[in-house]
């Protein structure tokens, strides 16, 4: 079990996350892979290995796992290999089957609220594109994480939409995760969120809620880099690899 710690996110790489409520600590989307031990993802620019940095040194220690899709860059071979397979797994409904099928034995659909811990997770609509290509991309979810009495409110790989702004619309989140670093292919609109997405969600909850965008910085198709998108965005959180945002 992980340790005690005050409400925080920290992140580790990508999309990479430990955010921590109360006693327990959830991974979230584990890319545990070393720098330029994946192939570029293919039909995109800047074709360099991924991820194109490495892990920072930090303690890994968590309670339970959430993945929010299985592309690779949320879940490697060194996540398959590295997690242990009795760690309770929330994962979408419909990639329960090929999470056991690896062998991990406490997978849990997160097709209503899932209770992992001292947390509670709940599903949240995710759009990973716009039109077709969306649909090539799915499945994936967000979701909210909460111990009863903060909420953190994780988007996923999604752009903005009518799904997001009716979540933020509904919730009183303590801080918003959104995917950044507008990801994309040589054809098409971005996949996650670009700039302008982003800006979005800021003014879309109260100015002392954290907006803390990941999702940059790591994978050869994300054009958008923090520094790009702390020029364009003010009132956003950037955090480096390894950094920690607080929640009050």
């Amino acid at each position: 079990m992980s340790p005690r710690s005050a409400p925080s996110i920290r992140l580790v790489r990508h999309a990479t996350l430990l955010v921590s409520l109360s006693e327990t600590t959830l991974l979230v989307d584990p890319m545990l892979g070393a720098a330029g031990s994946s192939p570029p993802i293919q039909n995109t620019p800047n074709q360099r290995p991924n991820p194109l940095v490495d892990l920072p040194d930090l303690d890994l220690s968590y309670d339970a796992v959430f993945v929010t899709h299985r592309h690779n860059d949320h879940f490697d071979e060194s996540a398959r290999e590295r997690i242990d397979s009795d760690v309770p797994l929330v994962v979408h409904p419909d990639q329960t089957a090929a999470f056991r099928e690896e062998g991990f034995t406490d997978v849990r659909p997160l097709d209503g609220d899932v209770a992992v811990g001292d947390l509670t997770l709940s599903p949240t609509p995710a759009r990973h594109g716009h039109g077709d290509l969306a649909a090539a991309m799915a499945p994936v979810t967000g979701a909210t994480v909460t111990d009863g009495t903060q909420t953190v409110y994780l988007a996923g790989d999604t752009v903005w939409y009518d799904g997001v702004a009716e979540t933020l619309e509904s919730l009183t989140p303590d801080a918003v995760v959104v995917n950044a670093g507008a990801a994309q292919f040589l054809e098409g609109d971005p996949i996650t969120m670009d700039a302008d997405d982003v800006r979005r969600v800021r003014a879309a909850v109260d100015d002392e809620v954290p907006v803390v965008a990941v999702h940059m910085d790591a994978i050869n198709h994300c054009l958008l880099e923090r520094d790009d998108l702390r020029r364009a965005v003010d009132g956003v959180e950037t955090p480096e690899d390894g950094a920690v945002v607080h929640i009050d």
